[in-house]
């Protein structure tokens, strides 16, 4: 997969709230592999906002 241009990333705590959820529901969604996370080991995080959008969207239908 190929990582997604850097204005489109953000950070676990943007992510959350854009997807109206806590931080650790990010986290288990990326061990269960529902989202993607960016970024090497033993670095912060990042998630792609569009990916983000699309999980906001679903979950309010």
């Amino acid at each position: 997969m190929t990582k997604p241009p850097s204005h489109r990333l953000v950070p676990t705590k943007v992510a959350a709230l854009a997807v109206g959820v806590s931080e650790a529901t990010i986290r288990k969604w990326v061990s269960r592999g529902k989202i993607t996370r960016y970024g090497a080991p033993h670095c912060p995080s990042e998630f792609d906002i569009e990916e983000l959008t699309e999980i906001a969207l679903q979950r309010r239908t």
